[in-house]
């Protein structure tokens, strides 16, 4: 159902009938999905995955791109909520305020995906990955801060993805306030004002990445079989003539036994193949939305937002860099783990938000 036709549904309502209240709610994960579900086990025995073959992912560290400005988009991300927190000839590394040394890399060249990088668990989760076809071999972070080591491999259709291990983690901070919110009978804030100041919505982290991709069976296995990546959503569509449906999209969490973000990795069917978005998580709302004002004062290009998105229930902006890349801050996602059932539900753009502008059209083209 698209917006106009939301509306249209309103106006025609029968007129004498009182309308319900907006309400929001907090449910049981199992709840909150849709009805068709099953146990995430079951779903990876189906599958013939082999756990114990996995390399295994621990979190999502950073991202790595190539743009043909560096000071355009070093002053783009520091607008967007990121600090530099090294230079090098024809390289930068900017930090967020969490534990990761920096959320994002960039070096100069023509304007270029070089894929996300992962922690894994030990040195031999890294010397397993490369061993696999076509990886690179183990390369020292040593101009990088914190160091580390690094080996490069490529999905079937040629996307880059990155895998870290022994990378020193940095003193974390400092966090923002937690602020206290008066509601209509609960009034904790008593004689303190809420008072906030303009500037970027400061990152703490990195989130997730999506990819459009043209064989999506070929890559959902891929990554589901070479990694602990575990679906935790899947999008279908039912094709005209046809009677069973067809999976078009997966949101994927990393499966290491402990509560996760909803999603690490997206990949979503599509005529072509193109890095979708990155995404990065904020503080809270009131950040979320002042920094969506800094950044339109500041005349960069809005793509989608502010919104609620369904699937994983995050506050979502959607972005363009510098480059032509879309970029996004997200807030108040959830948590999953081994537990949450897979769900199954319809695509359409009903299904991406439950309240905010209305979808570009394009958005997954």
């Amino acid at each position: 159902m698209t917006f106009d036709n939301f509306k249209t549904k309103i106006t025609t309502t029968n007129p004498s009938r009182e309308s319900s209240p907006n309400r929001g709610s907090s449910v049981p994960q199992a709840d909150a999905i849709p009805k068709i579900q099953k146990p995430l086990r079951q779903w990876q025995q189906e599958q013939n995955i082999d756990r114990n073959a996995q390399i295994k992912l621990t979190k999502l560290v950073h991202m790595r791109y190539q743009h043909p400005n560096l000071d355009e988009i070093t002053t783009f991300l520091r607008d967007f909520g990121m600090n530099v927190a090294k230079k090098a000839e024809g390289k930068r590394w900017y930090k967020g305020y969490g534990e990761d040394q920096y959320v994002y890399y960039a070096q100069e060249g023509v304007k270029k995906f070089l894929g996300g990088c992962f922690e894994v668990e030990t040195f031999t989760e890294l010397e397993k990955a490369a061993k696999a076809e076509g990886a690179s071999p183990i390369e020292e972070l040593s101009d990088a801060p914190g160091g580390g080591h690094m080996v490069t491999l490529h999905d079937p259709e040629g996307f880059p993805i990155n895998l870290i291990f022994g990378q020193e983690k940095k003193e974390p901070g400092p966090f923002p306030e937690v602020l206290t919110t008066n509601y209509e009978k609960d009034k904790p804030r008593i004689a303190r004002f809420q008072r906030f100041k303009p500037g970027p919505a400061a990152v703490h982290k990195l989130g997730h990445y999506g990819l459009c991709v043209q064989n999506f069976q070929a890559e959902m296995q891929w990554y589901t079989r070479t990694f602990n990546f575990a679906p935790t959503d899947f999008l279908y569509v039912t094709p005209e003539g046809e009677k069973e449906q067809r999976d078009v999209a997966i949101f994927a969490h990393i499966d290491n036994g402990e509560h996760t973000d909803h999603h690490t990795m997206f990949l979503s069917a599509n005529k072509t193949k193109h890095v979708h978005h990155c995404s990065f998580e904020v503080h809270d709302f009131d950040t979320q939305n002042l920094g969506h004002e800094w950044l339109a004062q500041k005349g960069y290009t809005s793509v989608w937002g502010v919104g609620r998105h369904i699937l994983g229930s995050q506050l979502f902006d959607y972005w363009w860099d510098t480059s032509g890349n879309m970029i996004e801050h997200y807030a108040d996602g959830d948590l999953v783990n081994e537990d949450t059932p897979v769900g199954w539900g319809e695509a359409g753009d009903e299904s991406l938000a439950v309240w905010g502008p209305e979808v570009p059209k394009w958005f997954l083209d």
